[in-house]
């Protein structure tokens, strides 16, 4: 055996908390190599010991453990720590999600430099979740850490992207929170468990506003309490800036760190990692970006979704031979090369499109796409391009003429969501790329099943069929003037490759590329909520999360615009109330003010 594992170590925290530890050694005939070898850090909530779904290639589909990573890594000359955060599976404390990460982190290094198997050199590793704690200890400037490897997380800022968006509220943290209350501590008491697997948590999300205390969480308050300090929290306050949550001021703290970041188009997580990119670069700091057109952490997967992007499109034998071979990789050149200096920052990305339309033999439709590479984000070979919409639906380079479309918004029907950059939210709602048409599985929707765009408060504005190839890659926003007889609406915009009728799909196929969401009492300012005047023109800009992808000829360029994204977004009662908690719903009627030199644009950042 060429290791050995020291398990459920309790490591102390500065509060005397005691943390559940696997440590991972090289050894040889069952003893540890003498001498200190670099040490990688792995924190999780979700059991240090568990198979993690992430971990597979594309030849190999059955999970890695945590173990299993930690002993390859030992095996490479790797002292490897496994932890589980703080009031999770082995360790105690109470657990607060996000809050409190680095310290513990933090902490958790200091004991192990004194540890005789550590050399004092610090690298960090994980996903989503373990991404985050990675951020959040780094900006505490710990002794010795010398690079991360950050997949799909990292908090750029949670406030706009991972668990609120443009005001509104992310519920996937509402389906995480409920299926980790049932693996938390407090249901290892029978009576707890049982309360919780009684609960249907799609009656529930019929049923909200939800409130502390009733709730399919109550029997697990130390879930719901955190999980309304982030519903109840809309203004960009004090919380939102904690480091756990904010790391976006602290980019010269963090490009002391070489950092390589991963992450998926269909992943919540997509703008926080190409926020990071920027950022460090922008800090001097060395980066490497790759982001392909995945789910959150499927990059070893051709589809996403109902939509297929093609054999070229996984991680695996296109960026390295696979992931964990990459993984160790960027350990190596950072912890144990002589000559890891700097190297050029370079971010690569698979740009979706291409692909002929036609559906597989998985019953999913091939769109196809390339990779491409630059240093910089976005690409150094784009520019902002603007397509004005037109009063008849229309989006078109020319300046529009003057118009006014009126389109009224109930929150008790609200536009059901079909994919986007979603995770964690099973069983309500589901990740990835879909024709944008209601089917009886679409929670929330009901007879007649038909195409979102058949609906009244849904506004598409889409271009002529396109005479030639058109590719984006980079940010995607909106700019348009409005007026509003509520105190409070959203506008929610959703980009769509409109491809047209074919032999397989004989209606044609209007695929989501990218979304996004603003709460108007944010328009002007995240930290200062301010209601809106009845009848008053208010410019604003919604942002969607950057996207690359080629419009191939014949297609379409479309944006639908409506006032919800349910559940993909908590709804908006449009009454003004407090977040996380309004009764008193209204119908609101909206007009969008087209037309003229400050009519609405779509700006997309185009190739030259």
């Amino acid at each position: 055996m060429d290791y050995i594992i020291l398990r459920d170590v309790m490591v102390p925290m500065r509060d005397g908390v005691r943390l559940a530890t696997d440590v991972t050694l090289p050894a040889r005939a069952g003893k540890p190599l003498p001498g200190a070898f670099p040490t990688i850090l792995h924190r999780t909530p979700y059991d240090k010991s568990a198979a993690r779904l992430s971990e597979v290639t594309v030849t190999r589909r059955e999970p890695k453990t945590n173990g299993q990573i930690a002993i390859e890594l030992a095996k490479a000359g790797y002292a490897v720590m496994m932890q589980d955060c703080r009031g999770r599976h082995g360790s105690e404390g109470v657990f607060q999600k996000y809050i409190g990460e680095g310290e513990d982190g933090y902490d958790t290094l200091a004991w192990a430099r004194k540890q005789d198997w550590c050399n004092g050199d610090f690298g960090t590793f994980g996903l989503s979740y373990s991404a985050h704690v990675q951020t959040a200890l780094a900006i505490l400037r710990p002794e010795g850490l010398k690079t991360m490897f950050l997949d799909s997380g990292g908090f750029w800022n949670a406030y706009q992207g991972g668990v609120r968006r443009g005001g509104a509220f992310e519920l996937k943290q509402v389906t995480w929170a409920y299926k980790h209350a049932r693996l938390s501590p407090a249901a290892s008491d029978p009576l707890v468990a049982a309360a919780l697997g009684a609960e249907d948590i799609s009656d529930w999300f019929k049923a909200m506003p939800w409130r502390r205390g009733l709730s399919p969480l109550r029997h697990a308050p130390e879930y719901e309490n955190y999980l309304f300090d982030q519903w109840e929290r809309g203004a960009f306050d004090d919380f939102w800036q904690k480091s756990e949550l904010y790391s976006a001021p602290h980019y010269e703290t963090l490009a002391r760190y070489p950092t390589f970041l991963i992450c998926g188009w269909y992943d919540p997580y997509a703008e926080t990692m190409l926020e990071h990119y920027k950022g460090l670069r922008a800090a001097g700091g060395e980066a490497e970006l790759v982001m392909g057109p995945w789910l959150h952490g499927r990059r070893s997967q051709t589809h996403a979704g109902d939509v297929d992007f093609g054999p070229s499109s996984v991680l695996d034998r296109q960026i390295a031979p696979d992931y964990d071979s990459l993984r160790l990789a960027w350990f190596d050149s950072r912890l144990k090369s002589a000559e890891s200096g700097a190297r050029p920052s370079a971010a690569t990305w698979f740009c979706m499109g291409g692909g002929d339309g036609r559906r597989d033999s998985a019953g999913h439709r091939m769109h196809g796409g390339q990779w491409r590479e630059d240093a910089l984000w976005p690409p150094s070979f784009t520019q902002p391009f603007s397509f004005h919409l037109t009063g008849d639906g229309g989006l078109q380079p020319a300046e529009a003429q003057p118009a006014r479309i009126d389109y009224q918004t109930d929150p008790a029907n609200p536009v059901p969501t079909i994919g986007g950059a979603i995770t964690s939210g099973e069983p309500i709602m589901e990740g990835g790329a879909f024709d944008q048409v209601v089917t009886p599985a679409t929670f929330g929707a009901s007879a007649p099943y038909l195409p979102l765009a058949a609906r009244s408060d849904v506004l598409v504005f889409a271009s002529e069929p396109l005479e030639r190839d058109f590719e984006i890659a980079g940010p995607v926003e909106l700019h348009l003037t409005l007026s509003t007889d509520a105190p409070d609406a959203d506008v929610t915009i959703k980009l769509i490759d409109w491809a047209p009728p074919s032999e397989d799909y004989p209606a044609g196929y209007a695929m989501n590329l990218t979304d996004g969401i603003l709460r108007l009492r944010y328009r002007d300012d995240w930290a200062a909520p301010k209601m809106m005047r009845e009848g008053e023109k208010t410019a604003v800009t919604v942002a969607a999360t950057p996207v690359a992808n080629l419009f191939k000829a014949g297609h379409r360029i479309r944006l639908d615009i409506a006032g919800s994204n349910f559940p993909r977004f908590d709804v908006n009662p449009q009454s003004g109330e407090p977040e996380g908690g309004g009764r008193c719903r209204r119908i609101a009627t909206t007009s969008l003010h087209l037309g003229g030199p400050d009519g609405a644009r779509l700006v997309l950042h185009a190739a030259r």
